[in-house]
């Protein structure tokens, strides 16, 4: 009889990376090369009859963007991080006056990379999109999620197809801070500007 009573699945890390290659001199002459990495590691142990054990998995997934606006490319990127107030609303809007960290307008046609992290420090909730004019990430426009501390939400398109963006209609993405305290909110977001 398998005794699956005292089991530990071991989550060693997570990681996104975004790595990015820039030509010297003025910002139209920048480049991008951007590389999404999931690393999982885990070890499932347990009793079975008078054995122990131990089912180790290991995964580790890379997503490679070179510089362009084809299938697996992107040229554009945007990072920052936001303070959310408690019970505050912060609306990102796409084809806004949003900036890279060369000060080049960041209004991309389609997004391949959507990075969503909900920092370990944090004690609200955070509720996501749901917006009238969000970025169509999930089913419909009233759909939202719930992102916990230390949470993370990580969306990757590489076809050429992406997610499209259109200004006015399909233009937020939506972050509601749950009442109780200040939350900080890490957001990356590449793109392509066609």
């Amino acid at each position: 009889m398998k005794n699956w009573n005292r089991f530990l699945v071991g989550l060693m890390a997570l990681a996104v990376s975004a790595g990015l290659l820039f030509h010297q001199g003025d910002v139209g002459a920048a480049s991008l090369a951007t590389n999404v990495q999931v690393t999982m590691t885990g070890n499932l142990n347990g009793v079975v009859g008078l054995s122990t054990a131990s089912v180790p998995l290991a995964i580790a997934k890379q997503i490679p963007f070179t510089n362009g606006v084809g299938a697996n490319q992107a040229d554009s990127i945007y990072t920052a991080t936001y303070a959310i107030a408690t019970g505050a609303t912060q609306s990102i809007d796409v084809k806004g006056s949003l900036l890279d960290a060369l000060g080049a307008a960041f209004t991309p046609a389609k997004l391949k990379t959507i990075y969503i992290y909900s920092r370990t420090g944090n004690t609200t909730n955070l509720t996501l999109f749901g917006d009238a004019a969000h970025v169509p990430i999930l089913g419909t426009v009233a759909t939202t999620m719930q992102l916990l501390p230390g949470g993370m939400f990580l969306l990757v398109q590489p076809p050429l197809a992406g997610i499209a963006v259109t200004a006015t209609s399909a233009d937020i993405i939506k972050i509601v801070n749950a009442a109780g305290a200040t939350a900080n909110v890490d957001i990356i977001l590449v793109g392509t500007s066609s």
